[in-house]
């Protein structure tokens, strides 16, 4: 079968073993396609995925083959997620549960940037789900993304009064948005680019900002929250973000960080215990956060369309390079 694979930080598609069952339980899924994550990008380029890796885990696909005791059965549409945890280390049962040693440990084989992938039954009792008609493919492929923005805002744990500022408004501070509407209300948002911040505002958010100058930004702001954001999503991978982090929110709020960026810049003690600043990080959803995430959608509780851009797995590095420099908002591989 084909498959992206990496080779010296670009994709090769080349002929490679198509996975089967072998009599052991689970399924072989044929993949119709593959959203591409921010942390494939990570992975490819600081060495954490080396030569002969096949990346992509937003996948959508059918099953073509079965050894399962589920209900799953042959020609079902599927999406799914790639981690499991095993609910029962001291991890999960303090619900952390994407610091699992387990969930780190499993993964679909080989990834979603292929034709086939072999899922094991775990997988299928835990974080495969079937796709309902109205849903389309890419729609689908934002199962997994969404759910962990899902489980941020919830980490959060908001309530209906506070105003939630998202910094970084690329695709995934638009699922950030989404989810916060869908578990909440008022998403604002906030960009260095103007076109993000129109977007976001055709997809729910109750209003975004330019981030020109930092002062005269945040003076448009305390308009709306004159003592800072209650709450403030870290989606932007730059070191400024941090520092603009700590202007935005109000003493007593917190800070969720859901990005890594390079030079690991940090939270200053004091500014954390003088104000009371609640700062944490959130990863990765659980199975629960999928399944919920695929019914916001199925629902339409969360609008995804037109946010993805199409390619062939022969432009995977052509999708990759376009991501890069921002002149898409999501890359969608249809394999």
């Amino acid at each position: 079968m084909r498959a992206a694979v990496l080779k010296n930080k670009q994709f090769i598609i080349e002929e490679i073993e198509k996975p089967d069952l072998n009599s052991r339980e689970g399924a072989v899924i044929k993949v119709n396609g593959c959203g591409l994550c921010g942390s494939d990008l990570v992975k490819m380029f600081t060495g954490k995925a080396k030569d002969g890796d096949v990346l992509g885990h937003e996948v959508v696909g059918e099953i073509v083959d079965i050894n399962s005791k589920t209900e799953f059965k042959r020609s079902d549409r599927v999406a799914l997620g790639h981690h499991i945890p095993c609910f029962k280390c001291q991890y999960c049962l303090n619900e952390n549960y994407s610091m699992c040693r387990h969930f780190k440990s499993t993964n679909i084989k080989p990834g979603g940037f292929s034709e086939f992938i072999y899922v094991t039954e775990e997988h299928l009792l835990n974080t495969v789900f079937k796709i309902n008609d109205n849903v389309t493919d890419i729609e689908a492929s934002y199962m997994e993304p969404l759910a962990c923005c899902l489980r941020a805002v919830k980490r959060a744990n908001l309530n209906q009064y506070n105003k939630s500022l998202i910094i970084g408004l690329g695709s995934v501070g638009m699922l950030m948005g989404a989810a916060v509407n869908a578990l909440s209300k008022d998403a604002y948002g906030c960009d260095i680019k103007k076109e993000r911040v129109e977007l976001s505002e055709k997809y729910g958010f109750k209003k975004s900002f330019i981030l020109e100058e930092a002062e005269k930004t945040l003076t448009e702001m305390r308009k709306i929250a004159p003592e800072g954001f209650d709450v403030i999503f870290l989606t932007a991978g730059a070191s400024s973000a941090v520092d603009f982090a700590l202007k935005t929110v109000r003493d007593g709020g917190k800070i969720v960080v859901f990005s890594s960026i390079k030079n690991n810049n940090s939270f200053l003690n004091n500014d954390i215990y003088y104000r009371e600043l609640t700062v944490m990080g959130s990863y990765s959803p659980s199975p629960n956060d999928l399944k919920e995430s695929l019914n916001l959608i199925s629902t339409g509780k969360v609008n995804l369309k037109q946010l993805s851009t199409l390619y062939s797995l022969d432009k995977l590095n052509e999708a990759v390079s376009d991501t890069q420099s921002n002149k898409i908002m999501k890359a969608y591989i249809q394999i």
